[in-house]
């Protein structure tokens, strides 16, 4: 493992929705979710999962309590910022597709960064070719499948080298042999020190990647 390792916490986190009809209050204090492991959050519908990991990505910022990355707390951080440690996969890929080809949704990004559109074009096409997208690299994004989307997406947020990884449900839509694939590639990523936080009902995946798994329950984590 690396020593580019990055440690997550959640200090006595405290949210709510202010839907009139329906609210999701939890408090949280995790200490740390362990650098280059994947911690596995399950639990039925409604029980706070997606949340806490929009929580942990930054996307949703606590009424009370803080989210450190590496000891600091990101509250004042721009999302941008937030970008650079974090990558976050919704559970509809489409959500965060924006390209109008695979290519472009992977290389663009990349040039935003500063880096130059040659090795931005090669660094796509391979990660292209990683999650067997490579042929359909120029075709229309919005026709894509949907576990077409859902690789398209995870190789998105792949390119940029996140030191934290929230995946909602990246199973959904992906048959056996691609699950193994993308189990494969995030026990590789794992060994170079990225911390995953998986949500999921897919026990046999979590069980693929040696996972660290807590059940959560009325927005708390509870015996599984």
């Amino acid at each position: 493992m690396t020593e580019n390792i990055f440690k997550l916490e959640l200090k006595s986190i405290n949210f709510a929705y202010p839907a009139k009809d329906e609210r999701e209050d939890f408090t949280l204090t995790v200490d740390y979710f362990s650098p280059g492991q994947c911690t596995v959050i399950m639990g039925e519908n409604g029980s706070g999962k997606t949340t806490l990991g929009k929580l942990a990505a930054g996307l949703l910022r606590p009424d009370s309590g803080c989210v450190l990355y590496n000891g600091q707390d990101i509250a004042e951080w721009k999302l941008g910022e937030i970008g650079k440690q974090a990558g976050y996969l919704f559970q509809e890929p489409a959500r965060q597709i924006f390209a109008p080809t695979p290519i472009e949704e992977i290389a663009l990004p990349l040039e935003l960064r500063g880096i130059s559109k040659e090795e931005a074009q090669k660094l796509a096409w391979d990660v292209l070719r990683q999650f067997e997208l490579d042929d359909i690299a120029e075709n229309t994004s919005y026709m894509l499948s949907r576990g077409e989307k859902q690789r398209l997406a995870i190789a998105a947020a792949m390119v940029m080298k996140p030191k934290f990884f929230v995946l909602d449900e990246p199973t959904t839509g992906l048959d056996k042999r691609r699950r193994d694939i993308l189990s494969e590639t995030l026990k590789s990523l794992m060994e170079k020190g990225l911390t995953i936080l998986l949500i999921s009902h897919d026990k046999e995946f979590a069980s693929s990647l040696n996972a660290d798994v807590c059940y959560m329950d009325e927005g708390r984590f509870v015996d599984g």
